[in-house]
């Protein structure tokens, strides 16, 4: 079969395998928060698949990869591209695979608005997060930014994707604030429980098998089987990952808890996307197993700091993607990152500090970059539209209900209804949601 052929033959399942993975978010939201809003949940996901799609289209892609300055891409508005490249993948193929990423990152930062935010919200700043934010960062490292000519490495988008929609939705829990009953005034905190651990779980191997495609497609062609490669490092890692926070929740609480594994299954594959083409595989279960460790510690610190983080977006893809594109400053081979043409060797490969100062200015300007903006575009929103938090009422009875008019779980109606009522007051006059 001829090579180009199989290249975009390549990319193009590895772009199903990353619009899949929307699936996989879908159940890990979903069945880590309450019934009550898992409709909701999966409803306002597809929807703003279409609208991130339809934003790319238009300016996202021209902001990344247009011709442009340091800043930003400037060229290439409504892609409708109909060449094909003899050496190359076509550009339609590599247009809807760069597509994917968007939309990831744009689920991501959702992840701070869970359980609490107005449908309208969800469609504002979908397109505003699409067209500003993440194409911006996306430029600055893919696109031929500044970023880029520093040697700035991220295999498949610690920083471009995890960091960056992490961030937006750290604007978001800090503007939304924390859901009723999440917090006492003592500064305690409350469990909201998830209504559906299996959910978790399969929404975790989904997205499992789809990072093989985040990952391994990011090779761009299946010369030399290089794919085979990526995927053996980001299997390793997630191994690694879930082991590692299992072994630790398990070691301080006597408890091998459920979400804390599948948050480190996660951990370790946000954590080695950056790095899955420069490093070795002894590395790999290196990098998966301290993003594993990471995102037990980074959960129980937010949880601390009273930001209510329902999916532990910010754990599992802000402080992680920030391990995961530093580490590539450590772990980084010379053969691999410099037969790629991109940076240097890390520190324990002869490379000294540069590779590594390199990847700490990308993770801080990246990630001031998308807080900040974030922040500005939802703060302005919630003086424009009058909030983005749904009112007191709507929470209790659930966003399935009071944005959409049906419970996702219609048969469990009456069983809703009882426990919408069910809200104590404790010791410190806190409002607990039983449901």
């Amino acid at each position: 079969m001829d090579i180009v052929l199989m290249d975009n033959v390549w990319v193009t399942i590895g772009t199903f395998l990353v619009l899949f993975m929307i699936g996989g978010f879908i159940l890990l939201e979903a069945g880590s928060t309450r019934m009550k809003n898992a409709g909701h949940i999966a409803g306002k996901t597809i929807f703003t698949i279409g609208i991130g799609s339809l934003v790319f289209w238009a300016i996202g892609w021209g902001f990344i990869y247009g011709e442009g300055n340091w800043f930003i891409g400037w060229s290439d508005f409504f892609y409708g591209s109909t060449a094909f490249s003899e050496e190359g993948l076509s550009p339609a193929v590599d247009f809807i695979f760069q597509m994917m990423f968007s939309l990831i990152a744009l689920t991501i930062a959702f992840g701070g608005f869970a359980e609490r935010a107005k449908l309208s919200a969800y469609v504002v700043f979908a397109v505003l997060f699409a067209a500003l934010v993440y194409p911006v960062v996306a430029h600055w490292i893919w696109g031929g930014g500044w970023l880029a000519d520093h040697g700035k490495q991220d295999f498949a988008g610690s920083t471009v994707v995890h960091l960056t929609g992490a961030m937006a939705a750290l604007a978001a829990t800090i503007i939304l604030k924390p859901r009723l009953g999440k917090y006492n005034k003592d500064g305690s905190s409350n469990d909201i429980a998830g209504h559906n651990q299996v959910y978790t779980a399969l929404g975790v191997l989904i997205l499992w098998v789809g990072w093989f495609g985040f990952n391994g497609a990011s090779t761009f062609g299946v010369s030399e089987a290089f794919f085979g490669y990526v995927i053996l490092n980001t299997q390793l890692a997630a191994a690694a990952g879930a082991i590692a926070a299992m072994l630790l929740v398990w070691a301080v609480t006597g408890k091998a808890d459920v979400p804390t594994t599948l948050n480190g299954a996660l951990a370790g594959l946000v954590a080695i996307t950056a790095s899955c083409g420069f490093v070795e595989p002894w590395a790999a279960v290196v990098i998966g197993a301290i993003g594993g460790l990471l995102v037990y510690g980074s959960m129980k610190l937010f949880d601390k700091a009273r930001i209510d983080d329902p999916i532990f977006a910010l754990s599992v893809h802000g402080t992680v993607g920030v391990w995961g594109t530093l580490s590539t400053g450590f772990f980084a081979t010379e053969p691999l990152s410099v037969g790629a043409d991109w940076g240097l060797p890390g520190l324990f490969y002869g490379g000294g500090l540069e590779q590594l100062g390199v990847q700490t200015l990308g993770v801080v300007v990246s990630g001031v970059y998308a807080f900040v903006v974030s922040f500005i575009i939802l703060k302005v929103m919630d003086k424009v539209m009058g909030g983005l938090r749904v009112s007191e009422e709507e929470e209790i009875i659930g966003l399935d209900l009071s944005e959409h008019g049906s419970y996702g779980y219609p048969e469990n109606v009456p069983q809703l209804a009882a426990e919408t009522k069910k809200i104590e007051k404790d010791s410190t006059g806190a409002e607990i949601v039983n449901n």
